[in-house]
Formats: C-alpha cells, structure tokens, sequence
C-alpha cells in the first residue's frame, strides 16, 4: 500500500471545475435512529443539534458531520418495519457555488433531486446518485453554514466535540453493478474533476475496485473506491449503493485501542501486518460498518 499522503504528492493539483473543498456531511436514512446514534456515540460522534422541522439529528466530531434522518417521508421508502437497515442515502459536498454546481451537473447529464424546502429551510441543490442516493452541493460551510439555518443546537452540548485519535473524512466506498466501473468514473471524473488513481494504490486493508481521488485542496481530499461484484458470483445482481464510510487516521492501532475501549468491534484479518495500515468495524445493525484507513494530513 501507498501511503495516502505521498499519493496526494505526486498526483499533483487537479482541474477543479467546480471548486469542491470536501465532504459537508453524510447522511442516513433510518427506521431506528436512537440505534444507529448508539453507533455513532461509540465512535466519537456526538449529537450536536436538531433539525428545525423534520426528525433529523446532526452528529459531529472535528471537522465530521453526520446527519440521521428519521423523518417519515425518508423512512416510507424503507421496509415498515422497526428492522429496516440504515442506508447512506445521501453525500453533501463542498463547493465554491452550489447553484452554479448544481446547474453545471444537470447541463452534463445528471439527475436533479426536486427540492422540497419548507419554511425556514434552505434549499439545497442535489443530483441522483447510485441507488437513489443523493449528492448535494453545500456553499455554506464556514461560519455561517446550512446547520444555521435549518438546525437548532441541542442545550449544554459541545457543538464542536473532538475528534478521536485525530478522525477525520477518508473518503466512501460504493458497490456498483458488474461492468460499470468506467460508467461510474466517467460520471465522477465529468462532473466533479475526480482522477482514477493508478491500479497499484491501495489503501487500508480492503484492497479491492477503483480508487477515485476528489480535485481540491490536499487537505480536503477524499476518495471514492469503487466495488463491482466478485467475478462469477452467483445469484441477483447487487444493488448499486454507497456502502460504507471510511476514516482516516495518523495511527491506526491507537485508534482501534480507543475505539475498543468504547465498544467498537473490529474485524479480525489475521494479518498483524493490516494493523498499520487499517482496520474494519463489524457490520452493525445489518448494514452500518466503518473503515479505518492510515492518512496523516498535510
């Protein structure tokens, strides 16, 4: 494996065309929200605020937003049962102008996501993703950012909880049906500036698929890695969805040790040497299930 900031290195600065700056927020879509918060806690995340008019919860730790949606037009589109597995529904990303974001994606071909703000909500444009998923174009992110408006902040509650062990965004990994990889990395690559990274650069101890590699600055970077099936699987195709959230970390063992102490289990590779490099969370709640991966920011 590479290591994540050498690759940052020697890719160099990429075309940027519409000035993204990282990831704002991920979202999920559930039918038990105070299930997937006890995950989340276990983490490091804490609540921090809620959404003016909707069962929405936003969860933070450093510079990471997660957002759980609960509201009951989002969960009737699950199965109507309290056993409905959480799912990322949606992927907010930092740009220089939303609208103009927005406008320039529909203009290469994307879908639009019709907005349906009430009052005292922001409208925030949005595009279809894999499976139904959402990705949204956020320009607020800074002092004045969308949570003003469309949250209100918890009482007591620390709005900016420290991260553990130095956690940040990594980057998402998206299964996608068989054969479809160039389709995906055209889609990223035209709309948003993202480059396929060389077939040697693997990160983290799941070293399958694409890798993607987001324009903008070293700091806000992230990755996509892109998961078709396995050759010769049997059975229904998979369907396409973004999987899984991956957190990078200067030391990962350190990390795993604190995260253990709070409750989090992690998959057993069998390979001390994965140690360094990554780790994997079990699979909770039949579908929640986080990556650790080694990346010291610039």
């Amino acid at each position: 494996m590479r290591d994540p900031t050498q690759q940052r290195e020697s890719i160099g600065e990429t075309p940027n065309p519409l000035g993204l700056d990282g990831i704002e927020y991920i979202e999920y879509s559930t039918a038990r929200p105070q299930a997937l918060g006890q995950v989340l806690e276990t983490l490091g995340f804490k609540p921090v605020a809620r959404h003016r008019s909707r069962e929405v919860l936003l969860y933070r730790q450093g510079g990471m937003n997660v957002v759980v949606n609960a509201h009951a037009g989002v969960v009737r589109g699950l199965a109507a049962t309290d056993e409905a597995a959480p799912a990322i529904r949606a992927l907010a990303l930092r740009v220089r102008d939303a609208r103009a974001a927005y406008e320039r994606a529909l203009e290469l071909g994307a879908w639009e996501v019709p907005m349906h703000a009430q009052v005292m909500e922001l409208n925030i444009p949005g595009i279809h993703g894999p499976g139904g998923a959402h990705l949204y174009f956020v320009d607020r992110y800074n002092e004045f950012s969308i949570y003003s408006v469309d949250f209100v902040p918890i009482p007591g509650v620390d709005p900016q909880p420290p991260a553990r062990d130095g956690l940040h965004f990594f980057g998402v990994v998206q299964y996608i049906g068989r054969g479809r990889t160039a389709d995906w990395t055209e889609f990223y690559g035209r709309l948003f500036g993202f480059v396929r990274l060389p077939g040697q650069t693997r990160f983290g101890v799941m070293p399958k698929g694409e890798l993607l590699q987001s324009p903008g600055d070293a700091r806000q970077r992230f990755y996509l890695q892109l998961i078709e099936p396995e050759a010769g699987a049997a059975g229904p195709a998979e369907p396409e969805l973004f999987q899984r959230i991956g957190l990078g970390t200067a030391d990962v063992p350190a990390a795993v040790a604190t995260l253990r102490r709070h409750g989090v289990d992690f998959v057993d590779t069998g390979n001390a040497a994965d140690s360094a490099r990554g780790a994997l969370t079990c699979n909770v709640l039949d579908s929640v299930a986080f990556e650790l991966v080694h990346d010291e920011q610039p």
